[in-house]
């Protein structure tokens, strides 16, 4: 516990290098960035500022400690137009089993329609079609250290392909969420995803046929050639947030929590949200992505960032029914700067 308090008074230091935008972006040079995607569109429409909540099954991907809270049993399940005509799905499965501890399955993937092969002989197309896509599937683990500790674990396997090329890796992600008796029941969570081996490209259209040596008559010309590619590492990145009530009654309450982020492979940012929920039935959110992020100022649109605002409702049976069983929808819209608007829709079920 000392340790765990030390980490977290030690990032406060560090979390106002944040503010001032300090740092290099290094976009574009990692593998496997569809790990980046956030899930849920409660987590979405509260600005992706979910870390220390992670309140529902998206735990697995936000902080996976966040599933040891829960006492019911939850499926979900999430589906994104995403850009560029992709698709972008998340389900997850949590089931907790009493002293033991909550166990997990999660399932990610990004897909798209199947595109023309070309050449420069023929630009129309060739007749045949190639496809790509991701995917991650992960098991997980979490477990109350005490009434205000958790810790959990992420394991997840995670393949990349295009034609007849394809990557994989193995990562874990971890995280911790401490809950205090300050302003309100504050809440700290801290979680690393994506630690793990990297990924290098490999298959069919990775080989060649040439020559050894052209410059003697009578040298084969189909011998067989690979062509080894670069390995890339994975999104690693560490957040750190805290999340509180001001407001709670019977009837409704208001939280808002706040997330700083600092990836491998980009500027480092804070994320800001807050929900409203009447009666646990209505759920309104809202809440700003990237903030700070490369230098810019405060809540200023800059055109060549995507981040930006985001909101969101839900509607729960938990309002309407008297049963254990509660059914949930979520929607968010999110903002993408200069590229397209993002809508995420998620359903759920606790049993």
């Amino acid at each position: 516990m000392k340790t765990f308090l030390l980490s977290i008074v030690v990032t406060g230091l560090l979390t106002p290098g944040l503010l001032l935008g300090q740092g290099v972006s290094k976009t574009g040079t990692v593998a496997a960035t569809f790990l980046e995607i956030p899930v849920g569109a409660s987590a979405v429409g509260m600005g992706s500022a979910f870390v220390s909540l992670a309140n529902d099954a998206t735990a697995l991907y936000w902080n996976p400690a966040g599933s040891a809270w829960l006492v019911q049993s939850e499926v979900l399940a999430m589906h994104t137009s995403w850009i560029a005509d992709t698709r972008f799905d998340y389900a997850s499965f949590v089931l907790p089993l009493e002293d033991f501890g909550t166990v997990g399955v999660n399932f990610t993937s990004l897909n798209m329609d199947d595109m023309k092969v070309t050449t420069v002989e023929k630009p129309e197309g060739t007749g045949e079609y190639f496809s790509a896509g991701d995917l991650a599937v992960g098991v997980s683990y979490a477990h109350r250290l005490t009434d205000r500790f958790t810790i959990g674990f992420n394991a997840k396997f995670i393949q990349q392909t295009i034609w007849h090329e394809s990557a994989t890796a193995f990562a874990i992600d971890v995280g911790t969420i401490f809950r205090t008796d300050l302003a309100g029941g504050l809440t700290i969570g801290a979680s690393l995803s994506n630690f793990g081996t990297p990924m290098r490209m490999s298959g069919r259209d990775a080989r060649q046929f040439g020559m050894l040596d052209p410059t003697k008559p009578g040298t084969n010309s189909q011998i067989p050639q690979d062509i080894e590619l670069d390995s890339w590492d994975l999104p690693l990145l560490f957040q750190i947030g805290v999340s509180t009530a001001p407001i709670k009654t019977d009837n409704y309450r208001l939280t808002i929590s706040a997330d700083a982020l600092h990836p491998n492979d980009d500027y480092e940012s804070v994320n800001l949200g807050g929900e409203f929920v009447f009666q646990e039935m209505l759920f309104l959110r809202g809440g700003y992505q990237s903030l700070f992020k490369g230098g810019q100022k405060p809540f200023g649109r800059d055109p060549e960032q995507e981040g930006g605002l985001s909101f969101g409702f839900g509607v729960s049976s938990a309002g309407f029914l008297s049963s254990a069983t509660t059914i949930k929808f979520d929607y968010a819209f999110r903002d993408m700067g200069r590229l397209s608007n993002i809508n995420v829709f998620s359903l759920s079920v606790r049993f």
